[in-house]
């Protein structure tokens, strides 16, 4: 029987003696959108996060971890990192930044570690999926798992109303 992939945040997570479950879907028709990966993975969109990478106003780089169907709050984000704006960065860097790929972004295991934050959303979950580095591979795992794996701190970050 061949043997499942594990990925560098799987190999990450377990070297930290967390439990989680890794959740496979198909990625072969190209929707990589998180909405329709938590139906892939049969998880409701609330319990399934995105990890998107900002620039401040300086050089430095932020990542926020929030809900699929929900979009980052760049004001709350800024405050949340002491900056007085944030912006997404181009996707064409994020390779480049993190060492991932544009829907295999995960929080976990980036090239280099970044200021990290966590939407509070996450506080209310007993478990959340979030993208375990290549597409086509979830983790699902506890919050406080998740905050520690990935030096991670919680703040509402996400905006009131959905991604759309």
């Amino acid at each position: 029987m061949a043997e499942k992939l594990k990925t560098n945040a799987m190999r990450i997570l377990e070297r930290m003696g967390v439990d989680y479950t890794a959740h496979e879907y198909a990625a072969a028709d190209g929707k990589i959108d998180g909405v329709a990966v938590a139906g892939k993975i049969g998880l409701p969109a609330e319990r399934v996060f995105k990890t998107l990478v900002t620039k401040g106003t300086g050089r430095d780089y932020f990542v926020f971890v929030i809900p699929v169907a929900r979009e980052l709050d760049l004001k709350a984000a800024a405050r949340a990192v002491g900056q007085k704006a944030v912006e997404m960065i181009p996707v064409a860097d994020i390779n480049r930044v993190t060492g991932y790929i544009r829907g295999g972004c995960s929080p976990i295991g980036m090239k280099k570690a970044y200021v990290t934050v966590v939407d509070a959303s996450c506080e209310s979950l007993d478990t959340m999926v979030v993208s375990a580095g290549k597409i086509g591979h979830q983790v699902e795992l506890r919050p406080a798992d998740l905050l520690a794996a990935a030096g991670a701190s919680v703040a509402a970050v996400a905006a009131d109303h959905p991604a759309g």
